[in-house]
């Protein structure tokens, strides 16, 4: 035992060594457009999931706080041993009808929802084609399932074929895409995965997790937001970035395929059922999305403003439009840094290395929110000039 201690001890100093120590900052108020850290300190907020700003928002506390006073804290088991809540069902429902879906299953993570998916559906004479930056937790679902797997180039619509076409002899084909790729926020070019999916009768999984909520004329997510809105079959989320930020994921699809997750999936059978506080509060928040195009309008604009300012300063932003905005530094101490400077002037950023991103592509990935003002955004992108001319990563 206590060699395996050391060994543990050593890898960590090896991880602070190399700069990429991963820290934990402390908040002590509610997850908002501003922080207050433990420590007292106030900083604008550019690193949360909270895409609309539901997160401390009062309709989602007060709907989580009436469901605490009538279904308690928990259901103390898992769903098929103790009881399904009514909320939980409530809460599927709603979902399968704002995604187009006919049905779709609860889990206690997106994580979970992934890592239950694959192996649940998928047999030994079947194939899995997977997206070469899709996230971790699709990852090791595939890793759990006895299918053939198969990898194609992110986004590489010519790859994927490839990839179809020497899967063609398998009984099943299943290709898994994120929808947003959370690291650099590049949206899947969903239109040719749909036709080569339908082309060559694969079953296409979107991972929708950072876009369901705000993509799409609906908010119902990117297949909307590229008009395919029912031409996915599958789609994966959470609750816990757009949809309110507590915790929860699912899996919408076919009821057969949710019908047999009930069965089948490991992480829905073996875990206890989601709070029916946070199936409460998720509900209030489908309702206000429902009635959200002004929040989703400034969540767009917020990102556009932030990306003109930062180019404008001279920072390097993977393109594009989403409000995951990536500011590329390369080196990890210096994107490390250039946080820590950026904290010291009041913006809440977190820097991003390896293993979470390839080495050599360090990074501070920003998150816009629909509750950040103008005023937040402007004193952030002074902030960041002031913090890389300091640091020589601007000129």
């Amino acid at each position: 035992m206590e060699g395996l201690v050391r060994a543990c001890a050593e890898a960590l100093e090896g991880i602070r060594a190399e700069g990429l120590l991963k820290g934990e900052r402390p908040i002590a108020s509610p997850q908002g457009a501003r922080v207050r850290l433990a420590d007292g300190r106030e900083a604008v907020n550019l690193c949360a999931n909270n895409y609309l700003g539901l997160a401390d928002h009062p309709d989602l506390v007060a709907a989580a706080h009436a469901a605490l006073d009538s279904h308690g804290l928990g259901m103390a088991s898992v769903r098929f041993i103790c009881g399904t809540s009514d909320l939980h069902r409530e809460l599927e429902r709603g979902l399968a009808g704002f995604l187009g879906a006919e049905d779709a299953i609860l889990f206690p993570s997106c994580f979970d929802a992934n890592t239950g998916l694959f192996e649940a559906v998928l047999g030994d004479e079947d194939a899995v084609v997977s997206d070469a930056l899709n996230h971790a937790s699709i990852i090791d679902g595939v890793r759990l399932c006895k299918a053939r797997r198969y990898r194609y180039a992110n986004n590489d619509a010519g790859e994927l074929e490839a990839r179809l076409k020497e899967a063609a002899d398998a009984k099943h084909r299943l290709v898994v895409t994120d929808g947003v790729f959370s690291m650099d926020g590049t949206v899947a070019d969903l239109p040719a995965i749909v036709a080569l999916c339908e082309a060559y009768d694969a079953l296409l999984v979107v991972d929708d997790s950072h876009a369901v909520g705000f993509m799409g004329p609906d908010g119902s997510g990117t297949p909307a937001h590229h008009g395919l809105k029912g031409r996915v079959p599958v789609t994966t989320g959470t609750f816990g970035k757009a949809l309110g930020g507590a915790a929860g994921g699912y899996v919408a699809g076919p009821g057969p395929i949710v019908g047999l997750l009930r069965q089948r999936a490991r992480p829905y059978l073996f875990s206890n059922a989601l709070p029916p506080a946070v199936a409460a509060a998720t509900l209030k928040a489908l309702d206000l999305v429902a009635a959200g195009a002004a929040a989703r309008e400034r969540l767009h604009a917020n990102a556009a403003r932030f990306r003109a300012g930062l180019e404008g300063a001279g920072f390097d932003l993977v393109p594009g439009s989403h409000p995951i905005v990536p500011v590329m530094v390369g080196d990890a101490a210096k994107a490390g840094a250039l946080a820590g400077a950026l904290m010291d002037k009041g913006v809440y950023v977190t820097a991003f290395s390896f293993p979470v991103v390839p080495k050599g592509r360090a990074r501070i990935r920003t998150q816009m929110s629909a509750a950040l003002t103008t005023d937040d955004l402007d004193r952030a992108i002074v902030a960041f000039e002031e913090a890389g001319r300091d640091l020589g990563i601007l000129g």
